[in-house]
């Protein structure tokens, strides 16, 4: 069985950082050619929203969201079936549960547990 379990969300003030990680477990197959590996966050009475990942169709990939380029790098290492999220320059407006996300080259999808990233004075 496939797990993701993601670290790293916390408490920080606006214009601080936090690095989310991901770390996959389970039949390492699943992870090889996977169709997209990433970050999506989710606010209270709101669908979750991508947020950063790679995308391996077409030549591949990486995608960021308006609302987060130029403040957050997603990284990645496949080696550890691993992708992380530098989060720099927060916003009171990135507050939300963030997600990490697999979808394998079946289409089939994973979503970890999640993680609280809290920007606040």
């Amino acid at each position: 069985q496939v797990q993701l379990v993601e670290s790293g969300g916390g408490l920080v003030r606006p214009g601080g950082s936090l690095r989310l990680s991901c770390v996959g477990s389970g039949n390492t197959f699943t992870f090889k050619g996977y169709n997209f590996m990433g970050w999506y966050r989710q606010t209270p009475g709101n669908e979750r929203e991508l947020v950063a990942g790679f995308f391996t169709a077409n030549g591949g990939t990486t995608y960021y969201a308006d609302a987060i380029k130029d403040r957050f790098t997603v990284s990645r290492d496949g080696a550890r079936n691993s992708v992380f999220l530098q989060m720099s320059n927060l916003r009171s407006e990135d507050t939300a549960v963030y997600f990490c996300h697999l979808k394998t080259a079946n289409l089939r999808e994973f979503w970890g547990r999640g993680t609280q990233v809290t920007v606040s004075t």
